[in-house]
């Protein structure tokens, strides 16, 4: 069949769930997003434990980059929301989801990932289950159940008259969207950016390549441009989902260490 008749296939939904490889048909089966899940969890850990020890010796520029990209942690997330003593407390909550979901979301511009493993739910949805019992935890033990629960559904600032309305919409918005959004926000920025990538990269095959036809040419230039140009944003938003992930982490356990007013 000639390549023209091919025709062009769009990316599908499907691109997300790669059949298992290891253990096929159990809780434990592992496909191509669990496979790439587990490398970065080890090469972080392999990474962090270098700059630990080399630390200790002589300062090298692996070890200078590791340190200028924790001191963004540090100082942009923790220490900026929680002030410094609860921020040095949280630092390695929020540095570890910093650098996890980073390094998960920049899989989808590495050739031969070519996919974030944060574009299936299940590891937006635990880290967000992760921060929503931390800030739970945090609120119940700095107040106390009832301290936390008053002060956040019913804060003396609000008239008491207000409560009818106030307190189903902070109860929805504390204990109901807050893990939700996290888990939406970040899923569907790295679907999205899948989608795109996927979209021009084929259609730059298929009308170079594939078509036979000369006069799509330039229109494959235009995809590839377009191709490498949405590689650039999705660096961007790699990291900026990253920040934005631990930003609100540190917002939300802030939330919870003080009594609003």
């Amino acid at each position: 069949m000639p390549a023209s008749a091919s025709g062009f296939s769009p990316p599908t939904i499907e691109e997300f769930f790669p059949p298992g490889f290891l253990f096929e048909g159990t809780p434990f089966e592992i496909n191509r997003i669990m496979m790439l899940r587990i490398l970065v969890a080890v090469v972080l850990v392999v990474l962090f434990l270098l700059y630990v020890n080399r630390a200790r010796l002589v300062p090298t520029r692996g070890t200078g980059v590791a340190e200028t990209a924790l001191d963004l942690v540090r100082v942009s997330v923790a220490e900026q929301i929680l002030g410094e003593r609860d921020g040095r407390r949280f630092l390695p909550l929020l540095a570890t989801i910093f650098f996890g979901v980073f390094a998960m979301n920049i899989l989808g511009v590495i050739p031969f990932a070519n996919i974030a493993a944060t574009s299936v739910v299940g590891m937006p949805l635990l880290l967000a289950v992760v921060v929503y019992v931390v800030f739970l935890t945090v609120g119940l033990r700095a107040q106390g159940p009832i301290g936390y629960f008053r002060n956040t559904l019913f804060p003396s600032s609000v008239p008491w008259y207000i409560y009818p309305l106030y307190t189903p919409i902070e109860f929805l918005a504390v204990f109901v969207l807050r893990p939700l959004t996290l888990t939406i926000r970040l899923l569907a920025n790295m679907i999205a950016g899948h989608f795109l990538l996927v979209l021009s990269f084929k259609g730059t095959n298929y009308l170079l390549l594939e078509s036979g036809e000369s006069w799509l040419i330039p229109f494959g230039i235009v995809t590839l441009a377009l191709g490498f140009a949405f590689t650039l944003f999705e660096i961007i938003v790699a990291l900026l989902q990253a920040y934005i992930f631990s930003l609100l982490s540190a917002v939300y356990i802030q939330s919870s260490l003080h009594a609003e007013h």
